[in-house]
């Protein structure tokens, strides 16, 4: 059956999906603040209808925090062998400060930025508008044939902008209601106004706190000085040494899990120009300190790093003490690719620190949280179905991106529901998410919904 009628119903009823989205910004759902506790609720029931009245079996689910919507879709579908759980959030950031808006952040509007028409008001990229867009692809869909593609299940959550204290636990309890065939993502960004990009990889994290210690007090470096070992000297050594001067990681089994890009995907990367100096030029260096060879996406994309996020010990105060300190500390933080295995990662970093310990001191580990790297596979039918939509939509090849930072939804959806993950959104860089006068490009909010039902049909 041809997309085309469902398409035009997309152009045909874009107001009437505009002036859905305007409800929904409305609506002050910022999970953050108790004051508004009760708004988050009742943005919560608002999706509840909206999807209730598309013919979703659709209900408010409890949680220690704010409320999780699930819905299902109970009817007609054209390929009933696939199932698909689609994810967003309606809750939204805080405005502060309010005086830097240039009108009220829950009075949505459309209006011309710089000669691009772009809706206005919190909310409007982050979350609802990009969530919206998937539910009008379906109004759309249903609108013309009367049923879906694949079956859908519909969950937003109220409290993404508070870490989603409640996500995971409801996850695990909810597992054979929610595990499906594929989970799609919309809380993403396209590579740049008109060129759409699909997130294939997102990086994981391990955090680790060590504490060194040697005497049992600071000591006088004049008195102790020489003889006696300088927890920082021990310290600043072994940090010293878990890189090579190839900017390589020299921990045993680091890389193991860590394949190289396909050549395809590193020549499309290559081609978007971003070198070394542009990249890092805004922020005054000119040089890349990562791994060589590797250019700026992939270092921040496709490769795992080591990095140190805090070093302290002895006197730092103004003025100063010449002092052997008794303890020395450092935060360190691995970002992880898709196929390693954080505690493996844990586990060689404090072996590396044990080994090289002299005999008068001692150490002490604090883990500081740990997740697994996503990596999609390039040759997914799944990313090839969402690629050709996204093609077709656009007129321009879909771009298959990485994300140097970690959203934990991911990995959840893989631990939890043991399913992989679609990442497609339609925001843009400028779209000033959780700052002031946050905007949703009209240009995504509608070929977003056109994007989708495309989408949803490949699927089939």
């Amino acid at each position: 059956m041809s997309i085309d009628p469902v398409l035009a119903r997309v152009d045909t009823d874009l107001d009437a999906s505009l002036a859905r989205l305007f409800d929904l910004v409305r609506l002050k759902s910022i999970s953050a603040d108790p004051a508004f506790a009760s708004d988050v609720r009742a943005t919560g029931e608002h999706c509840v209808k909206l999807l209730t009245d598309l013919g979703f079996e659709a209900s408010l689910r409890e949680t220690p925090f704010h409320p999780i919507v699930v819905a299902h879709w109970k009817g007609a579908v054209e390929n009933d062998a696939r199932h698909v759980l689609f994810y967003g959030h309606y809750d939204v950031q805080p405005v502060d400060p309010l005086e830097l808006w240039h009108a009220d952040p829950f009075d949505p509007k459309v209006e011309e930025r710089d000669g691009v028409k772009v809706i206005t008001g919190r909310g409007s990229a982050d979350d609802k508008g990009q969530f919206l867009i998937f539910i009008e692809a379906m109004r759309a869909l249903l609108a013309e044939e009367g049923r879906l593609p694949v079956r859908v299940t519909v969950l937003l959550e109220g409290e993404e902008e508070s870490g989603s204290p409640s996500l995971e636990p409801f996850l695990e309890a909810h597992a054979a209601e929610l595990s499906h065939d594929l989970a799609l993502v919309c809380d993403t960004n396209m590579w740049a106004r008109g060129r759409p990009a699909i997130t294939t990889s997102l990086r994981g994290l391990v955090g680790e706190e060590v504490k060194i210690a040697c005497a049992d007090r600071d000591l006088h470096s004049g008195l102790f000085g020489g003889p006696a070992w300088n927890p920082i000297r021990v310290l600043t050594k072994i940090l010293a040494s878990l890189h090579d001067d190839t900017g390589r990681v020299t921990l045993p089994g680091f890389y193991d899990g860590v394949d190289d890009l396909p050549a395809e995907v590193d020549a499309s990367w290559r081609a978007l120009g971003a070198t070394e100096e542009s990249f890092l030029g805004p922020v005054g260096l000119k040089t890349a300190a990562g791994e060589e060879g590797r250019s700026v996406l992939e270092q921040i994309w496709a490769r795992p790093t080591c990095e140190f996020n805090g070093v302290t010990g002895g006197y730092t105060g103004d003025g100063f003490k010449t002092v052997l300190p008794a303890k020395a500390s450092a935060k360190v933080s691995f970002r992880l690719v898709g196929g390693q295995d954080p505690e493996k990662i844990r586990a060689a970093f404090r072996a590396r620190v044990t080994e090289m310990l002299p005999p008068d001191a001692t150490v002490t580990f604090h883990a500081h949280g740990g997740s697994a790297g996503f990596t999609m596979p390039f040759d997914s039918p799944v990313l090839d179905a969402a690629r050709r939509a996204l093609g077709d939509e656009w007129n321009v090849p879909a771009l298959m991106t990485g994300m140097g930072g970690t959203i934990p939804v991911g990995n959840a959806f893989a631990k939890y529901l043991g399913m992989p993950t679609l990442f497609v959104g339609f925001g843009l860089d400028d779209d000033r998410i959780h700052s002031p006068n946050e905007k949703y490009d009209l240009e995504s909010f509608h070929k977003g919904i056109r994007s989708w039902a495309r989408i949803l049909k490949n699927l089939a």
